[in-house]
This record gives structure tokens, C-alpha cells and sequence, in this order.
């Protein structure tokens, strides 16, 4: 009796990284900015951001949590039928478990080929294009050559466009009487204004996300803002969160759900740039502002990636018929 050959597919879910401790945030930095020097105070402010945070950034094992619910959903019956064994990997831009240290294990369990996803669902040059250039000279570095499926964009996954909407009404129902007064604020972070001499499409394509989930609430008021803009003298996207409530505020909105759809997990510029500082900005207007719960690794958002990277895997092997 004979048995299907199996296919082994990595799926490597790439994300940004963080300190795992107050001690690495100089390293950290360093990193971030590809080894430029830093001063004193913009370390003592990262570092102070991380410590009202506790100390650390748990996007590691937030996003190994989002791989795990991911790799279960893939290995699913049918997957089994089809000859496929996925197996998930997680691997940082700026820390630990770096992508380049990622790559080895992935070759040394005979991977046959790679499903590459960045935990951003919209693309641009800057961010996603970043990551997957990360990939390719991990890749390079170890050449290795065997099919990579590089997933540039889910911002309209239905999973994805349901898991956002479902935190928006888990967040709502924390106004009470008032939930018909909240104006919902979607939020994505900022990049500098140059990306738009590229004709780049990261405005539109969160946009395209913010359109979708607000269609599961029709008689809502939305307004849009990017965050979490760098430190850079250059010019970045806007407009900011704090432009959006000073608007908000003279129009007289007094309930402010915000809404962080360019993230998907918490990290510090959830919990500290809207926790903390859009949070105490907000109440010093008069607003009140709450946040929906981060996706992590609800089950949408697993689901999402999941069809993702099962209709990647099904176009790329009816192509190689």
C-alpha cells in the first residue's frame, strides 16, 4: 500500500521585536536605527516607556501564541489529505529570535518550501517590504534555495476584517448608555511622507481595512489617524492622534473608542503610546478613551493568516501542475 508523499511547508510569521528587559534596550535601539548613535535622552525615554510598561515587550510570545493557534488551524484534516505538514516559525526584524537566526532551523527540519508572513496587514516598501528583504539575505546567507510564498498584504482577509469588528463591540459595550455617543478612532503607525513619492500604498491599504470593518457599523462615526510617529526631523503621515482629538474635542465627542488596526498584538506602542500618553491626552480634553482589545491570538485572527497562507499554498502548487 502506498502513502502519499508529504510536503513540508514553513510558515514564518515575522514581526518587529522588542526588549526583553530593561538591560537590552540600548542594544535594542541600536538596532532600530541600523547603528546610527543615539543620545542620553531619547534612551532614557525608550527606556522610561518599557518600565511603565513592565519592563519588557511581550511581542514574542504573543506572536508564538499567534503561530501556535495558526499552525493548528493548518493542520487540519484536509491538510493531512493533501500530503501537507505545516510547521510554524517566528522570527523578529529588531531582536530576538532574529530572522537570520530563525532561517537555519527552518532549513535543518528539511522545510520544502516557505510561506513568509509579516504580522502587519498592510503593505508598504517600508515596513513589509523591509521584513521580506531581511528574508532574502537570511536566505542568501545560508544559500538556501527552495520556493518562498511571500505574503505582501491580508488587510482584506474576512476573518481579519471580522476579528477587528468583534473587538470593536467588546470595546463599545464598556460605554453603556452612552455607546451611541462613541466615535470610533482607527489608528495605524505613522510612516514619513516620503513612502508617497514611491506610490506607496500603505494609506490605501489601511483605509481599505478601516472601510470594511466599518461597514459592520453603519450608522457609526469613524475618523482615521496614524500614531506612533518616529523621531526622525523629517516629515510623517498624519494626521496624528493628538490633531484627531483636539478636532474631536472642539466638536464636543466626548467618547472616543480608539481603535488600533495597524497593530495586531500589544506591544509598546499599544501600551504605552495609547494607554498611556492618547489615554491622559484625551481625559486633559474632556474625552473619555478607551481601546479595543488587541487581536492577539483570537481565533479570527489565527483564521485569517491560516487562509492566507492555505491559498497561497493551493495557487502556488496548481501552478507547478
Amino acid at each position: 500500500m502506498s502513502t502519499q508523499p508529504v510536503e513540508t511547508i514553513a510558515v514564518l510569521l515575522m514581526a518587529y521585536g522588542g526588549p526583553d528587559k530593561l538591560e537590552d534596550i540600548p542594544a535594542y535601539l541600536a538596532d532600530v536605527r541600523h547603528g546610527r548613535p543615539f543620545s542620553q535622552a531619547l534612551l532614557e525615554e525608550i527606556t522610561e516607556r518599557y518600565r511603565r510598561i513592565g519592563g519588557r515587550s511581550p511581542i514574542v510570545e504573543l506572536t508564538r501564541a499567534q503561530a501556535a493557534g495558526i499552525e493548528r488551524l493548518l493542520n487540519a484534516c484536509e491538510a493531512a489529505e493533501q500530503g501537507i505538514r505545516y510547521r510554524t516559525y517566528v522570527g523578529m526584524r529588531h531582536w530576538h529570535p532574529y530572522i537570520h537566526e530563525v532561517v537555519p532551523e527552518i532549513l535543518r527540519d528539511g522545510a520544502d518550501r516557505l510561506v513568509a508572513v509579516v504580522m502587519a496587514p498592510h503593505y508598504s516598501k517600508m515596513s513589509v517590504g523591509a521584513y521580506l528583504q531581511r528574508l532574502s539575505e537570511a536566505l542568501e546567507s545560508q544559500r538556501a534555495e527552495f520556493p518562498v510564498l511571500a505574503v505582501e498584504s491580508w488587510k482584506d482577509e474576512p476573518a481579519f476584517i471580522a476579528a477587528v469588528a468583534d473587538r470593536i463591540t467588546e470595546g463599545l459595550a464598556r460605554f453603556a448608555e452612552r455607546r451611541d455617543e462613541v466615535v470610533l478612532l482607527f489608528t495605524a503607525h505613522s510612516l514619513p511622507e516620503r513612502i508617497l513619492t514611491w506610490g506607496d500604498p500603505y494609506r490605501e491599504e489601511i483605509l481599505a481595512s478601516v472601510e470594511q470593518v466599518a461597514r459592520h457599523f453603519p450608522s457609526r462615526r469613524w475618523v482615521f489617524a496614524f500614531q506612533s510617529q518616529g523621531a526622525s526631523e523629517e516629515p510623517w503621515l498624519g494626521p496624528t492622534v493628538e490633531e484627531t482629538l483636539d478636532r474631536l474635542a472642539a466638536e464636543g465627542v466626548e467618547n472616543v473608542l480608539l481603535v488600533p488596526i495597524g497593530f495586531v498584538c500589544d506591544h509598546v506602542e499599544v501600551l504605552y503610546d495609547v494607554d498611556i500618553e492618547h489615554r491622559h491626552y484625551a481625559a486633559d480634553l474632556g474625552i473619555r478613551l478607551e481601546r479595543t482589545a488587541s487581536l492577539n491570538d483570537h481565533p479570527l485572527l489565527c483564521q485569517a493568516i491560516a487562509d492566507v497562507v492555505r491559498r497561497r499554498v493551493t495557487e502556488a502548487r496548481a501552478l507547478a501542475r
